[in-house]
């Protein structure tokens, strides 16, 4: 479709809206991308993230059918993927606070049930909706409606994370003097697989249900490289994260290629390619 001259030309353009839409997707999304991925990835819960995101197809599923079949009249994908996502996060949650001997076991079988409920709702839903559009992605449909959800959403991130930074900073890094600080490290947790749980459904409109977890890891994950403390990783995940959308959108409009796609290839590219620099520093370091 063009080169990387003819994506700018097309994102000022008044003939491409839905352009402009999918670069605002990419900047609003970029700021939950990075402060959530960071306390994500600092508290080790990629997995319990990866299983949210990946249950969320069997409200999804649902949803659709009740619509379609006129059982609940209008009902949205999105409130199916909310209500499915909360649910999965308390049971996910209250599985790894109670039994940490039986949480990978759970953690599958949220993942697995999730996501083979959304098959079956979605084959005997009329019309028959395609699960691999919701498993994928596509930001160059996304609406003026979601970038208004995504806006509110990370002004709720902000304003809780600011508020309670001292306390999410303390349980990511010593759990237990958290505790003897009397900071109720529980209920932080769950609050923060809540609100994980909501971004991932919002987020999944952007790179796909599959490709959330990559996301939320990846900047991150590049990020902690240099990140001196747990505010710097939040800054330079969001600011990777927005450079990885940026230039996933203009690749995939210059060949043609699905966008969510693009993105986490270039964001796993960077990544490894910044895990082999620090490994070859380390090693000139020793020798």
């Amino acid at each position: 479709m063009g080169n990387i001259a003819s994506f700018f030309s097309a994102l000022f353009s008044p003939d491409f809206p839905f352009v402009r839409n999918a670069f605002f997707a990419g900047a609003l999304s970029s700021i939950l991308f990075g402060l959530l991925g960071s306390v994500v990835t600092v508290k080790r819960i990629a997995s319990l993230a990866g299983a949210i995101s990946h249950a969320v197809l069997g409200g999804i599923g649902i949803a659709l059918y009740l619509s379609a079949t006129g059982k609940v009249p209008h009902l949205s994908p999105m409130v199916g993927a909310i209500i499915f996502a909360l649910l999965s996060a308390l049971l996910i949650g209250t599985a790894s606070l109670k039994s940490k001997q039986r949480e990978d076991t759970v953690i599958q079988a949220i993942w697995a049930i999730g996501m083979s409920i959304g098959v079956l709702f979605m084959a005997k839903t009329p019309g028959y909706s395609d699960p691999s559009s919701y498993l994928f992605g596509n930001i160059l449909l996304i609406s003026a409606q979601d970038l208004w959800l995504l806006l509110a959403l990370d002004i709720v991130v902000i304003i809780l994370i600011s508020r309670f930074y001292a306390q999410l900073e303390a349980t990511a890094f010593d759990e237990e003097f958290a505790q003897v600080r009397g900071i109720p490290t529980q209920a932080v947790f769950l609050v923060i697989l809540a609100v994980t749980a909501i971004a991932v459904v919002l987020l999944q409109t952007f790179v796909g249900i599959v490709m959330v977890i990559a996301m939320l890891t990846l900047p991150a994950g590049t990020a902690g490289f240099s990140a001196k403390n747990l505010a710097m990783m939040m800054v330079s995940s969001t600011i990777y994260s927005f450079i990885f959308s940026t230039a996933g959108l203009a690749a995939g409009w210059a060949f043609d290629a699905p966008v969510g796609a693009m993105v986490v290839v270039i964001a796993g590219l960077f990544y490894l390619g910044m895990l082999l620099f620090n490994a070859l520093k380390k090693r000139r370091r020793r020798s």
